[in-house]
């Protein structure tokens, strides 16, 4: 290993990550763009409002390596993931929303995945920019001066937001390019193997059969409602 090999493999000179972690998130949504940062060679500091584990929709548990309070705010990369029932509640938690603004104000990148865009435009950190969500909240944007915009990663300057849960390794390999080079975020993806074929057709609301789509948006039909009720009250209070 040369010099800038071995330069290029010491964490502490690499890209810092704060993810925040949060109770009920979807565990693939911090997991999936995670292992990507890991391989930035970096450091991923696990935010939480204390050290108490918190337990993702799978009750598996996650160890916060850092409080609001003890968070670097030097960081590359603030990221939020989501989880339905987890962002209606941190888009009413006044503490998580004051420290997602004063981390963004230094951040390079402020970015999230699936519904924890909601979280990102209930703090103020999305108006008038474009962004995704996962396709059942993405026309909630709107309530926070966003603009709504269908894709697997979206990004506006700064602001770099994933669509739905799968699309967090796809937005993970983006965040990789822009801070270590494309050279570098493709060596990744042969790394993790990544060359998804999936078994069926019907990932998207466009592929899916109509009476899916209706299923699902029924099912989930009370905290949809909810959801679009408290984004229209946060969004209000920017």
């Amino acid at each position: 290993m040369n010099a800038g090999q071995a330069q290029d493999t010491d964490r502490s000179k690499g890209p810092k990550f704060a993810m925040l972690v949060h109770p009920k998130m979807i565990m693939q949504d911090l997991i999936g763009p995670m292992t990507v940062f890991n391989l930035c060679m970096g450091t991923n500091h696990l935010v939480w409002k204390d050290a108490t584990p918190v337990a993702s929709e799978l009750g598996i548990s996650v160890m916060p390596t850092e409080t609001y309070e003890t968070c670097p705010r030097d960081v590359d990369v603030l990221f939020v993931p989501g989880g339905l029932a987890g962002t209606i509640e941190l888009m009413q938690d006044s503490e998580t929303l004051a420290f997602l603004q004063d981390v963004a104000s230094t951040a390079t990148y402020v970015t999230s995945v699936c519904t924890g865009a909601l979280v990102l435009g209930a703090a103020g950190l999305l108006q008038g920019k474009r962004a995704t969500s996962h396709w059942y909240v993405r026309d909630m944007l709107t309530h926070f001066g966003a603009i709504q915009t269908e894709g697997r990663v979206v990004e506006d300057g700064r602001v770099l937001t994933g669509g739905g849960v799968t699309a967090g390794i796809d937005f993970g390999l983006t965040i990789a390019s822009r801070l270590r080079g494309d050279d570098w975020a493709r060596r990744i993806m042969l790394t993790l193997e990544y060359a998804p074929e999936p078994p069926f057709i019907g990932g998207t609301p466009e592929q899916a059969e109509a009476d899916h789509v209706a299923s699902i948006l029924d099912r989930r039909g009370r905290i949809l409602a909810e959801a679009e009720r408290v984004a229209r009250e946060a969004g209000k209070r920017l």
